[in-house]
């Protein structure tokens, strides 16, 4: 049906619940300093990674929200970005129960946001600010699978890459490959995943000359974020290439 969100669209809207639900639970082990305790981003701590996937969830609901509804408000996620950064260190020095509500109403009203939209209208282009990057609406599922995952496992508080669904490692692996554009061609062969190859970069039909890295999927999705490459990766011509970050 013309409008009718992808198939990965649907598959990473359905698997929203749970790992919300996973992030959530996480995020209600921890007291006092482990709040303070640095996450696996730079210059982040554990509040501050939380307070943006709160302030996220806000967001892709607000730019739902709009795409829904006939108030004539631009269906966008975020005012600024400098408006999006101010308001995570602000929430992240909130009490911390704060932040895990903000959490918790964040995902239920994105569920709701989620549910409420047309198939006619998951084809439109939604602006990230106004007049930066467009997207898809049928992209917002995905993007915020990936937030919940990866940042779950940037909370570096028992939930890692190795936690993560073969399901989740391929749509990861589908997304990094579209986003990257490496300078020469590289082929991404997870020994996990039957049959499955991912080409980044220049002539990707013309893989023969391509520097190929091996290993798990989730390990490989990962690297591909720019996130410090596992050292079960392997690569046929030495040393990893540079990822940009994600």
């Amino acid at each position: 049906m013309e409008g009718r969100r992808t198939t990965e669209s649907e598959i990473a809207a359905d698997l929203l619940g749970d790992a919300s639900a996973r992030v959530l639970r996480t995020v209600d082990r921890f007291h006092g300093d482990d709040w303070s305790s640095p996450s696996g981003l730079p210059d982040w701590s554990r509040a501050h990674l939380v307070a943006h996937l709160a302030l996220n969830a806000e967001a892709l609901a607000r730019v739902l929200q709009r795409l829904v509804g006939d108030d004539g408000e631009p269906p966008t996620m975020y005012d600024s970005d400098e408006q999006r950064g101010d308001d995570i260190r602000e929430l992240a020095t909130a009490d911390h129960s704060e932040i895990r509500d903000r959490l918790l109403a964040g995902t239920t009203v994105l569920d709701d946001a989620v549910a409420a939209v047309p198939d006619d209208l998951w084809a439109t282009r939604v602006e990230r600010t106004p007049g930066g990057r467009t997207m898809r609406a049928d992209s917002l599922p995905g993007m915020r699978l990936r937030e919940l995952e990866i940042h779950h496992a940037d909370l570096d508080a028992g939930y890692s890459r190795d936690d993560w669904s073969e399901t989740f490692a391929i749509l990861l692996l589908n997304a990094m490959s579209k986003r990257l554009d490496p300078s020469e061609p590289i082929e991404v062969r997870p020994d996990d995943v039957d049959g499955r190859t991912w080409v980044l970069g220049p002539n990707a039909d013309a893989d023969r000359d391509a520097i190929v890295v091996t290993g798990r999927a989730g390990d490989l999705g990962w690297w591909l974020t720019g996130r410090p490459a596992p050292d079960t990766l392997q690569c046929s011509r030495g040393g990893l290439p540079s990822i940009e970050g994600w």
